[in-house]
């Protein structure tokens, strides 16, 4: 292992019902005004914005809203945002939905207080001082935005997506209820498990060794990531799967599961921009683009393929070699993605060849990255083409 900071100062609180306790949450860390920021009309089809707002109401919180957060969320509406709180000097933002709207209100939280634009901070231009705090009612697991300080948001001036992270804006509390998850579609529980499942893979695919305690921990969450997503698709109103699924997504992207080692995130570097430019849901991108990437780098350390096709994945060590291990590990990742419904290759989902050379220069604006094998524009070009 290698030396590392663990940091995590986020409050969850879990369970049916839980979410009618947001008012109190806001209240007694000092909150007065807040902003209550949400994404398109299923809170209020569904009963939750009308619920929230009675909690904050019998908080004694005066409150002001801003919806229409849409996946890959924009930069304009951030801000919008800003200009909002600032005119009404709100001191707490409340995000309600998935990862999108969350990462929106942390892009909020992080401009309220700075002079210049705030897309500077997802250019690396500029670092956050200062940040309005934040609380969160989560309605969809996915992204795991809920307990960590990263906020990736699309400027449609060029279709960029770009992320930024500081401990400045890791949410004050995340309220995970079950319940608040039976109206999710299909779709979005498909592409929702695949984000998941992702977020544990860019840390399990490591060149560090000697991590045996940790790839433990991986390898349960993956494969009860897995499992929880099946019940899921089977029975949407099944609040102990959801149960299961929503804290496997808070525990996959909190950090805990990439101490001690060389993280990846090339393919989501990846995807990020296929999802700028198309506007596919992120978790549906990195179904196409996580085997493409597994299928280009596994020799660079087969041992760890191997591993995992055997943990994971249940392959038997039967095969002739490691290669061919490697390989139907590869492929039964591929057959899950296809058994929750999802594209695994781009055709599949509608884009062709035609935009690779932008979205490689895209995603190597800032150089080569990947901790498992350095990918440069060539490596994006080669694995693009492995996921046509």
């Amino acid at each position: 292992m290698i030396a590392f900071n663990y940091y995590n100062p986020t409050e969850i609180i879990f369970g049916r019902g839980r979410h009618e306790e947001v008012g109190e949450q806001i209240r007694k860390r000092g909150g007065k005004k807040v902003l209550f920021h949400y994404g398109g009309g299923s809170i209020k089809r569904s009963g939750l914005y009308e619920q929230i707002c009675h909690s904050l109401e019998e908080a004694g919180l005066s409150f002001v809203e801003l919806g229409g957060v849409r996946p890959n969320p924009r930069v304009s509406l951030v801000r919008e945002g800003i200009r909002l709180c600032r005119e009404e000097n709100v001191d707490y933002v409340l995000a309600v939905g998935g990862g999108s709207v969350i990462d929106s209100a942390k892009a909020i939280s992080a401009g309220m207080f700075y002079a210049g634009d705030v897309w500077d901070f997802y250019l690396r231009k500029a670092e956050v001082q200062r940040a309005l705090p934040i609380g969160v009612v989560l309605t969809i697991p996915a992204a795991g935005s809920e307990t960590g300080g990263g906020s990736v948001i699309t400027n449609e001036d060029g279709d960029f997506k770009r992320d930024y992270i500081s401990n400045l804006l890791m949410p004050q509390f995340a309220i995970l209820n079950p319940e608040l998850c039976r109206t999710v579609p299909q779709n979005q529980i498909s592409a929702g498990s695949a984000d998941i499942l992702a977020h544990v893979m860019e840390r399990y695919f490591t060149n560090t060794p000697r991590t045996d305690f940790i790839d433990r921990l991986c390898e349960g969450a993956m494969r009860s990531v897995m499992l929880s997503a099946v019940r899921v698709k089977k029975a949407p109103n099944d609040c102990d799967a959801w149960s299961e699924l929503m804290w496997g997504g808070t525990i996959a992207h909190c950090g805990l599961l990439g101490t001690g080692r060389v993280q990846d995130w090339a393919s989501h570097n990846i995807e990020h921009e296929l999802s700028a430019k198309y506007g596919i849901a992120h978790g549906t991108g990195l179904a196409i683009i996580f085997p493409a990437w597994m299928k280009y780098v596994h020799k660079v350390n087969p041992g760890r393929f191997v591993q995992f096709a055997v943990r994971v994945m249940d392959v038997d060590i039967s095969f002739d070699s490691q290669e061919e291990i490697a390989l139907e590990g590869i492929a039964r990742v591929e057959n899950f993605f296809r058994s929750l419904d999802l594209p695994v290759r781009l055709h599949e989902a509608g884009i062709g060849t035609d935009d690779f050379d932008e979205l490689a220069r895209k995603a190597c604006d800032r150089g080569t990255f990947g901790g498992f094998m350095k990918i440069g524009y060539d490596d994006v070009i080669s694995i693009l083409k492995l996921a046509q």
